[in-house]
């Protein structure tokens, strides 16, 4: 008689949303690993846990066809168990539980050792800052706060993610230095809210004093800041990227609108003229740093003025980097209680508009560059190019450096001095030089 063998469990973890997310699947992973248990990022496996995101329409969509995707695996006997974490899962679980039941369990935002727990796992509190990255080796998120205290009109994630916590320097320092040992030489700070940093724990914005302390970590060489509200920017920030050779001049600074109408209706706390005077004064300190900004279009209220308004101040401030997305009007939110007045088509017009104006800015930014000579750093090898970023462009969002890969041998995740040979509109080309 045959027994029958026991077949070792693998858990696969699916990451959906931004780079919290990211930041969060990978915590997870490093916890179920320090536990014994087999674990992939987007791989198979018998066990899938989804992380997910609800921040807009889009992504709570792709959010609900991956659970039924999986569903559907689990169904036809491909995987055995599903189980649901993050964002869209804190905010609609009871929604959740009912429509999609065949999920063996949904959990939120701050359910971590519940969800190792369900996994036959303990949560080790020891293991605070270890995880399993899953970006390229050279970079690694840092999420130095969670949660956040704005009162913006449109945005939920207060909703999921709760009030702005601020994580110890300490804390965030030996975190680092765990992944400079890996092998990781660029830091991506990410928050809800950089500039609220520290106001919880230190009783002032704190910033600064981070990027000092980071700044001492052997092995990390660029460092960069992701997701800055513009109220109450701490400027003692800006001391420190012009002294400090390790921290990118870059910002992410998400400006949502220009409109001073629309910027109150969303509660933004700041006006055209302080949001001008914000980067004027970025640029006057730091000359050399790249802004990226985000805008929404299509905000309830906003007029053909309004949006006339927003366009020609994309072209007077001339971002180096800029997305735009069309609004999405989200149940529970201080927005939701407005009339959700500008049609899909309009919304989606007005979104193209805006990245017609930003492509020509863009493309006219990068002919100034031909002939500049550039450190990069090499991501990957993709066709006959190796692929890498200036100290001025964060990955998957941001302008990329092309080198001819014939002709020159590059290892990924290591930095090279290029000269810019050809520019497009969101494309540099170069050739190293020795």
């Amino acid at each position: 008689m045959r027994t029958k063998t026991l077949k070792k469990n693998k858990i696969n973890v699916v990451t959906l949303g931004c780079s919290k997310n990211v930041y969060d699947s990978e915590v997870l992973m490093g916890q179920l690993k320090a536990n014994g248990k087999e674990v992939a990022h987007e791989e198979e496996g018998n066990i899938v846990v989804i992380n997910t995101c609800g921040f807009i329409n889009n992504a709570k969509e792709e959010s609900v066809n991956t659970i039924l995707e999986y569903v559907q695996q689990k169904e036809a006997g491909v995987v055995d168990k599903v189980f649901v974490t993050g964002c869209l899962s804190e905010r609609y679980k009871p929604d959740l539980q009912k429509e999609i039941p065949d999920v063996d369990a949904y959990f939120g935002t701050t359910e971590l050792p519940g969800l190792l727990k369900a996994l036959g796992a303990d949560y080790k509190h020891e293991l605070i800052g270890e995880r399993l990255t899953t970006t390229p080796k050279n970079y690694a998120y840092l999420k130095i706060a969670e949660g956040c205290d704005r009162p913006c009109s449109f945005c939920a994630i207060p909703l999921m993610r709760g009030k702005h916590r601020s994580t110890p320097i300490e804390d965030l320092v030996k975190e680092a230095e765990n992944l400079a040992a890996k092998g990781v030489k660029e830091l991506i700070l990410i928050a809800q809210d950089l500039t609220y940093y520290g106001l919880d724990l230190y009783k002032k914005r704190n910033l600064a004093e981070l990027l000092e302390a980071l700044v001492k970590v052997d092995g990390i060489e660029w460092i960069r800041l992701h997701y800055a509200f513009p109220t109450g920017f701490p400027m003692d920030v800006l001391d420190v990227m012009k002294t400090e050779s390790k921290i990118c001049n870059y910002i992410d600074i998400p400006l949502q609108h220009i409109s001073d109408h629309i910027l109150k209706s969303m509660r933004r706390g700041t006006t055209k003229e302080k949001t001008t005077k914000l980067l004027q004064t970025f640029r006057n300190k730091v000359p050399e740093m790249a802004i990226r900004t985000t805008l929404i279009v299509g905000y309830p209220g906003e007029t053909e003025e309004d949006f006339e308004e927003l366009k020609q101040w994309v072209q007077d401030m001339r971002f180096e980097r800029l997305g735009c997305f069309t609004y999405s009007h989200e149940e529970n939110t201080h927005a939701f209680n407005l009339e959700d007045d500008v049609p899909d088509d309009v919304k989606i017009d007005r979104a193209n508009q805006i990245m017609e104006i930003q492509s020509q800015i863009s493309w006219e930014l990068n002919q100034t560059k031909i002939g500049e000579i550039y450190r990069i750093v090499i991501d990957r090898k993709e066709g006959n190019y190796f692929v890498g970023r200036t100290e001025f462009d964060s990955p998957d969002v941001d302008n990329e450096v092309l080198i001819d890969a014939s002709s020159t041998y590059l290892k990924t995740g290591e930095y090279a001095t290029v000269k810019i040979i050809e520019a497009e509109d969101f494309d540099l080309y170069g050739e190293v030089i020795n």
